[in-house]
Parts: C-alpha cells; sequence; structure tokens
C-alpha cells in the first residue's frame, strides 16, 4: 500500500501521521533526543507500518527553510533535504517552516478546530493572517491566486511595539529602558506577559512578586491577584489592536488568528477581554475590520493539517 506522511518538528518532540483521505491519521510522538538525526526518526515511523510504502513527505520543522541545508535552532539536528529524500527512498520531499504550516492549515480548519472571537464573516479564498504568542511570536499572511494558497513570510513579531492607552506607555517605557528597543514580541509571548506584568509593577510603585507567565497567568484567571489579572487583560488588549493591525495591513477578510501555545489555553478568558474591542478600535476604519472575524486555533494537529495541505497543494505525484 503507497502513503504520504507529514511532520511537525519541534526542538523537543517530532510528531509523524500519513495523509488518509485528505486527512492526519496514525499520528506518532516521539523524543527528538532519541534520534540522531530525522532521517532515524523518520525511518522509526516507516517500521511501525511495514506493508506501506511511503512516496512523498512534507516535513514542518521550527527553523528558517532558505535552500537545501537545513539546521535547527534549538536542537541538533541538520541535514540536507535533497539528502533525506535519497535515503528515504521518496519521491518528493517538502520542508517548509512550522510557521508556514500553521497557516497552510487555517483554510483547512472547521468550526469545531477553532473558536470565533466576537463578530464577522470569513469570505472564502481572501486572504488571512496568522500570529502565534508562545516562545516567541510567530507572524505569517495567507494569499490566495489562481485557487492555490501561498504563505507570505516575514519577521513580524519584531516590529515596534505600538502603544495605544496609558497602560501601553507605561509597557513601552519600562522595555526601552530595559531592552533599548520594545518589539510586539518582547509584550506578546511568554517573556512578555511577565514584562507586561513587571511594567504595569513599576509604574505603580509596586514589588513585583511573580517571575513566570505560567504563574502570572493562573493567578489571573482565579482572580487572586489584582496585578496578574491587570497584566493578562492588557495582553489580551495589546493581541487585539496588533491583530487589527495585521487585518489592514493585507485586507485580511478571510479572518485573523491566533495560534502558538498561549492563547488557547484560556479562550474563555480572551473571549470576555477586550480583545475584540481593541481589535476593531481603529477610529475612522472601525467599520473596515469591523466584518473581519478573529478565531482561537484549538485544533492541536495544525501543525500536520498544514504540512498535509502543502503537500496536497505542492506534490502533483
Amino acid at each position: 500500500m503507497a502513503a504520504n506522511f507529514v511532520a511537525d518538528i519541534g526542538g523537543t518532540n517530532i510528531r509523524l501521521a500519513q495523509v488518509v483521505d485528505g486527512q492526519v491519521a496514525e499520528i506518532r510522538k516521539y523524543l527528538c533526543a532519541d534520534f540522531a538525526t530525522v532521517n532515524d526518526a523518520i525511518k522509526q515511523y516507516f517500521s511501525e507500518f511495514p506493508t506501506t510504502e511511503f512516496a512523498a513527505g512534507c516535513l514542518a520543522i521550527a527553523c528558517p527553510v532558505a535552500g537545501d541545508l537545513v539546521k535547527m535552532t534549538n536542537h541538533t539536528w541538520a541535514f540536507s533535504i535533497k539528502q533525506v529524500q535519497t535515503d528515504l527512498g521518496l519521491s518528493w520531499l517538502g520542508v517548509i517552516n512550522d510557521f508556514t504550516s500553521v497557516a497552510h492549515s487555517l483554510p483547512k480548519l472547521d468550526a469545531s478546530q477553532k473558536v470565533q472571537i466576537g463578530s464577522g464573516q470569513a469570505i472564502p479564498e481572501a486572504n488571512i493572517a496568522v500570529f502565534g504568542p508562545g516562545t516567541g511570536l510567530g507572524v505569517e499572511h495567507l494569499t490566495c491566486t489562481d485557487g492555490a494558497w501561498k504563505a507570505l513570510d516575514g519577521e513580524g513579531g519584531h516590529v515596534d511595539f505600538s502603544a495605544v492607552d496609558e497602560n501601553d506607555i507605561a509597557i513601552l517605557r519600562f522595555l526601552t529602558k530595559k531592552l533599548g528597543h520594545a518589539s510586539a514580541e518582547e509584550v506578546m509571548s511568554g517573556r512578555g506577559i511577565v514584562h507586561i506584568y513587571q511594567g504595569l509593577a513599576a509604574a505603580k510603585n509596586v514589588p513585583s512578586e511573580y517571575s513566570n507567565a505560567a504563574d502570572i497567568t493562573s493567578r489571573a484567571i482565579d482572580n487572586s491577584c489584582s496585578l496578574c489579572r491587570e497584566t493578562l487583560e492588557q495582553f489580551c488588549r495589546i493581541m487585539g489592536s496588533f491583530a487589527g493591525n495585521l487585518a489592514l495591513n493585507l485586507c485580511t477578510r478571510g479572518g485573523v488568528y491566533i495560534g502558538g501555545g498561549i492563547a488557547s489555553r484560556f479562550v474563555e478568558f480572551i473571549q470576555q477581554s477586550e480583545f475584540r474591542a481593541r481589535f476593531e478600535a481603529k477610529g475612522r476604519f472601525r467599520d473596515y475590520v469591523a466584518g473581519i472575524p478573529t478565531y482561537i486555533i484549538t485544533e492541536p494537529d495544525h501543525g500536520l493539517i498544514g504540512a498535509m495541505a502543502y503537500l496536497q497543494q505542492h506534490y502533483k505525484g
């Protein structure tokens, strides 16, 4: 039996799956540290399906992908795409950045795999934006040309942090003094939550008791610390403003999505926050963005789904 496969590769884990009838199936997860090379990890997956002949694959990997040589940022694996393809006996192998994969997953997600925040209606095949607060801040746009989706790569997480209200201004001053420059990533990431907390504490001239994003978030959600709650509320406001900026940048009438590892942990909090209000707070262009929907991705396998979408679009075998 012939099949194609996809992989989602992070610094700690590699997750692999088969593409079956337009869906990902037979998902397995391994520790990257258990294998000397990416080839070895993929071969382990192949060995679990001895009657299956794998013809093509797509790897979504957490590092820049430019040219044949791929070197992981947070792991020791480095490889030639052509050599891996030859070693595995594949007719085709695609390798893409993991956030490019996230972008390609978006048109495939149904209502059960995402949660809409606020109003708006997506227009099919219209431009889409996605950003993902996590360890850092990934940003991507997706555009459809002649029925094919194309991800527009960039480093949008490193644009200047744009202050909107007095709390933002206090956080901007704190970060500028601490780091010399305040980027969007420094407020929309794990460390960003800590930075917001520290900036608000400095503005109020009170001690900053916590230094871990998970501690701040949990105390905000259970409402056991007023400063922590204010921090998470401000985090949601900042995300809303940033999402609105992405919508304006490329007229994303297909929607703006939030991925990454942070937002999906407190969906209800975001729904009740001022996220959507700040998304729409664009002055004379309020009506322009009001019809654009915003979503949180809740599908845990969206990286594999995006790799599958990329493979289906580019592999012609």
